[in-house]
């Protein structure tokens, strides 16, 4: 059987996206989700925003048009797991698992706090004057967020690949220290992109808001029109030969168009087109290309509840996988149930199968609840809400009657009734598959047991 690959991206949800990050990630990314053969989760990565900015505003705003702009550029969620990493607690919890494995040493050779630090020197600073423990450990973040999901592939530009590196580092620890022969975590690839383009701003430098030289994407169609008309080009007359390989207007457009009109737009150059004739082709490509997703965008951007509600779809096909994963890796650690502890004498003197037990307790608002567990204290059912424990009870000593269970099945989750009524649910599962599983390990933990 062919291991399916897993592919992870996350974009940093400090700003507007802009024509190079299109070019670069965006567009590249949706292509590879389009692979039958890959899963892939996207992610805003908006609790690495809170790392450099500290603005609420910018930050909200910046996470709707991240999303917005890898939707209308036509990512599939059907396809993909897309989420916003903050949907995922499971997320801060790996990264404090991990943080306790990490070797500060390791930490201390990151690109970005060492360029902090060297920063501050030359400046006569404190060297951490400024750096805060979200920079220092932005590593341990990055590897929780490759490591839950068990990625095969990361796609990052050369300045992350270090990250990845750590991530692997910080993985293999953990497996070290707590496998006991079993690998918990995959180790991830680096995957760059060659051919991906990396495309100048307008003064030619790398295109980056950091320089202000950014063609903007979705705004509008005037906004890029007059952004294009300020690309920078040689002082050489319309009739004068241009060099499309010197020419940073000719590197854009070459980014977006078929071999045949780039072919053509080259001759046109090398007989003399003229400057101001060039940026309105540019313009005109780009926008052939842009102008529906432009529309898109700016119809997800007028419905933020259409996002929100495809991101928590994301959110939950995403914790279906953590869940249960950080479940093992609590285990592994010691972060065990107190219940499953005090069984193991006893189950050393008689081997008894009748060890699934339910556990009553009582909510906030006064309503009585209860949970069946397995025998290692694996949580199969949740019950609804009840007035009181009489009711609960009641029900608890029905489910152990060994009467037929009524198990209804929906998507990768089941519940269970009685007299027509859904009296307890199941957990999602990431599959249908581990869902039936659940399904006849509960039927064998009611067959019957003791309370």
């Amino acid at each position: 059987m062919t291991t399916r690959t897993r592919i992870l991206t996350g974009i940093t949800t400090t700003g507007t996206p802009h024509l190079g990050n299109y070019a670069g990630a965006i567009r590249p990314a949706i292509l590879a989700s389009q692979d039958a053969n890959a899963d892939s989760f996207y992610f805003l990565a908006d609790y690495h925003a809170l790392i450099k900015c500290d603005d609420p505003q910018r930050i909200q705003r910046s996470r709707m048009e991240i999303a917005a702009t890898w939707l209308a550029g036509g990512l599939d969620v059907n396809r993909v797991t897309f989420y916003r990493q903050s949907d995922i607690p499971e997320i801060p919890e790996l990264t404090w698992l991990l943080t306790c494995v990490a070797a500060k040493g390791l930490l201390n050779r990151a690109h970005a706090y060492k360029a902090s630090v060297d920063k501050n020197v030359e400046a006569g600073e404190d060297p951490d004057a400024g750096i805060s423990m979200g920079l220092y450990s932005y590593p341990v973040l990055m590897a929780a967020d490759i490591l839950m999901f068990n990625a095969h592939k990361v796609p990052v530009g050369r300045d992350q690949i270090q990250h990845v590196e750590m991530a692997r580092d910080i993985g293999q620890r953990f497996n070290h220290l707590f496998g006991n022969g079993k690998e918990f975590f995959t180790m991830p690839e680096a995957l760059i992109e060659e051919s991906v383009a990396t495309l100048p701003g307008l003064d030619g430098r790398k295109m980056s808001k950091s320089y202000d030289n950014t063609i903007p994407l979705f705004t509008s169609a005037k906004d890029m029109k007059d952004a294009i008309s300020r690309i920078v080009t040689d002082s050489r007359a319309p009739g004068e030969a241009k060099d499309p390989d010197n020419s940073h207007l000719f590197t854009l457009f070459q980014a977006f168009a078929s071999k045949a009109q780039e072919e053509e737009f080259r001759a046109e150059l090398l007989q003399g087109l003229g400057w101001g004739e060039a940026k309105n082709r540019l313009f005109q490509l780009l926008d052939s290309q842009l102008s529906e997703p432009r529309e898109r965008y700016h119809q997800l951007m007028s419905r933020p509840s259409d996002m929100e509600d495809l991101l928590l779809i994301g959110a939950k096909k995403a914790r279906a996988v953590a869940a249960p994963f950080l479940a093992e890796l609590r285990e592994a650690v010691g972060l065990r149930s107190f219940v499953n502890q005090a069984a193991a004498p006893v189950a050393a003197k008689k081997k008894a199968a009748k060890a699934a037990r339910f556990v009553s307790f009582r909510e906030d608002d006064g309503s009585f609840r209860f949970r069946l567990l397995s025998a290692d204290g694996e949580q199969l059912l949740l019950s609804r809400n009840f007035a009181d424990g009489k009711a609960a009870g009641a029900v608890t000593k029905q489910l152990q009657s060994g009467d037929a269970l009524d198990v209804r099945t929906e998507a990768t989750g089941f519940s269970v009734w009685l007299d027509g009524a859904a009296v307890a649910d199941s957990a999602e599962f990431a599959d249908e598959t581990s869902r039936d599983a659940a399904i006849a390990a509960l039927r064998v933990a009611l067959t019957p047991i003791e309370d």
